[in-house]
């Protein structure tokens, strides 16, 4: 599918636009089925996103909102995913929204992967909205280059549900959805920021092998257009 670029004048303007088309397209599921269901990246990006819709009027009661990726570490830890969501969207009005965390207390990562496929299984199918994320090496949810699992995790017939994947540049094991988990979203973004971030993407939209920049496989295969959201 064919990605359309929505390009902004910085991280507040994309920030207050972002929020508006991802709080319209949940109201719209709301109305239409009684729910909806939000899968949310990592990282420093999304941060003011986050504080913006977090503020924004909607029946977040309805809503269920998901992690498109984690690392194997406790909520409490400083390089959770989920304190990140905690502290800047599960604020304000949306402290009202349902949390489905992907990050279970086990023995092992692959154990906290079939717990988190069992406790995600009612949360998307597809997907209402799912925002990317994207790594200077081309990474997107836990794909990294190089990654233990990457092969899998890319391919259109592993099953939707979380597997664990582990990269030199991943520092801590990760659980992540599967690509098939990912790429029908009704609205599926990639944000991103940044003049290097605008390189990478360049350089992803290019020829050149999947593994070696995971982001393409969304960008080539998803069957959802992907909408990117940039700014510098």
């Amino acid at each position: 599918m064919a990605a359309t670029m929505h390009a902004f004048a910085n991280g507040a303007e994309l920030a207050r636009n972002l929020a508006d088309k991802v709080a319209a397209s949940l109201s719209a599921a709301i109305d239409t089925r009684g729910a909806a269901t939000f899968a949310v990246s990592g990282g420093s990006t999304p941060k003011l996103f986050f504080q913006e819709l977090s503020g924004r009027d909607l029946d977040w009661t309805k809503v269920t909102i998901t992690l498109i990726d984690e690392r194997f570490v406790p909520a409490d830890n400083p390089r959770s995913n989920h304190l990140l969501v905690s502290e800047n969207l599960l604020q304000d009005k949306a402290k009202a929204a349902n949390f489905v965390p992907l990050y279970q207390a086990a023995d092992t990562v692959e154990d906290a992967a079939k717990l988190a496929t069992k406790a995600t299984a009612s949360v998307g199918n597809p997907f209402d909205v799912a925002i990317l994320g994207m790594g200077g090496d081309g990474h997107t949810a836990s794909f990294f280059p190089g990654g233990s699992n990457l092969k899998v995790a890319l391919d259109p017939k592993t099953p939707r549900g979380i597997i664990t994947m582990e990269a030199e540049g991943a520092g801590e094991p990760r659980l992540t959805f599967t690509f098939s988990s990912l790429q029908d979203a009704k609205l599926l973004v990639l944000h991103i920021e940044g003049e290097s971030k605008k390189d990478v993407l360049t350089k992803a939209q290019s020829a050149g092998d999947e593994a070696e920049m995971p982001i393409r496989a969304i960008l080539r295969r998803a069957v959802s257009p992907v909408e990117i959201y940039w700014a510098p």
